[in-house]
């Protein structure tokens, strides 16, 4: 059985390097969530026109990895108290989004974003967005993969590699063997 997820959380480059990760996670594609125009280009969601955050789809098997285990990884890989930005990426479409599947994603997103506010872990309030699914649209070729594809390159070493440390860290019994 296969179930899917979809995260925004910043550069999709960052998100799906860590999603990749986890025992469990089928596939992982980047693409563009919550806009407004069909089939958007990566220059118009970053010219801020189509409403849309860069977002990675997540096929899993939830026998091996849940979709709160998704959810904790989601809330632990990237800062949800700043509105349309993570790191030096700002806009609209770096903002902090969970799309729920169903009534069942959303109760559970809903419930661990409670949870994780009420402890006080960050010293602002979360901005992140829960809404419901309605498209993704596939990125460009060369935006799949990107990590392992460019692990050497200046970004993929002074972004997302700091992520897959921590991911590391924090998660080391939920990796898939070698992973970054």
């Amino acid at each position: 059985m296969t179930e899917v997820a979809t995260f925004a959380a910043g550069c999709f480059w960052c998100v799906e390097a860590v999603f990749q990760s986890l025992k469990g996670v089928l596939s992982v594609e980047s693409g563009y969530a919550g806009g407004t125009v069909a089939n958007p280009s990566y220059e118009a969601v970053c010219a801020g026109d189509t409403g849309h955050a860069e977002a990675c789809q997540v096929r899993f098997d939830p026998s091996q990895v849940t979709y709160e285990n998704l959810l904790e990884v989601f809330w632990k890989t990237h800062d949800p108290t700043t509105l349309n930005r993570q790191g030096a990426d700002a806009g609209t479409q770096y903002r902090s989004v969970i799309f729920s599947h169903d009534a069942w994603q959303k109760a559970a997103a809903e419930t661990m974003k409670r949870e994780i506010g009420a402890a006080k872990i960050w010293d602002k309030p979360i901005v992140t967005e829960i809404v419901p699914f309605t498209n993704f649209y596939r990125a460009d070729a060369h935006h799949q993969d990107y990590y392992r594809r460019n692990s050497d390159a200046p970004y993929c070493q002074m972004v997302i590699r700091p992520k897959l440390d921590k991911l590391r860290k924090l998660f080391k019994d939920r990796l898939t063997p070698g992973a970054h």
